[in-house]
């Protein structure tokens, strides 16, 4: 089948990315979990690794075990990137090419189609800044899914801002793995 980096940042909605990785790693794919240090305040790496069968990354100092840093092998080895889900912060390090962390030097690095999932709340997302972002983003030929149209936040509001679904999230992914992975 074929390899996903799945990269979680920091926000609420990181669970969901426990699930997504159960869901790709249990339709056969080989899922390697990237995370910003700040997801690890809202999910667990014993938690990703679990469900993906694959050590999780979250700093350079853990990238010991070869000679090739593991953000370059694992950029070299995907099929698919997918970002779920992206903070503002982490879009915006996308965006300009900034490198802070494992997540995104991987994503300089990579070369497979990038499918980016914001979660954040309703004002970061319509901010001036993100937005334009997001369209440097699709100008380069990432896609954006989301955020999802209207819901209750995590901070107590309503708007745009939720992360979609994981069952779309998980279609969204598959549906860009090419045809002879799958």
């Amino acid at each position: 089948m074929a390899t996903v980096v799945l990269g979680v940042c920091g926000s609420i909605a990181a669970y969901k990315a426990a699930d997504v990785a159960s869901k790709l790693t249990r339709a056969g794919h080989e899922v390697h979990c990237v995370c910003t240090p700040t997801a690890l305040h809202f999910v667990a790496p014993l938690t990703l690794m679990t469900l993906s069968r694959h050590p999780v990354i979250s700093s350079f100092e853990e990238e010991t075990d070869n000679w090739v840093p593991a953000h370059i092998a694992l950029a070299q080895k995907a099929n698919v990137f997918a970002v779920v889900p992206a903070s503002a912060h982490s879009i915006a390090c996308f965006a300009q090419g900034f490198a802070p962390n494992v997540l995104t030097s991987l994503y300089l690095a990579n070369r497979a189609p990038v499918l980016i999932f914001p979660a954040m709340n309703t004002q970061m997302w319509e901010h001036p800044a993100t937005q334009r972002n997001v369209q440097m983003l699709l100008k380069r030929g990432d896609r954006v899914i989301g955020p999802a149209e209207n819901g209750e936040l995590a901070c107590g509001t309503c708007g745009k801002g939720r992360l979609v679904d994981v069952d779309s999230i998980v279609s969204h992914i598959q549906q860009a793995l090419p045809a002879t992975l799958l």
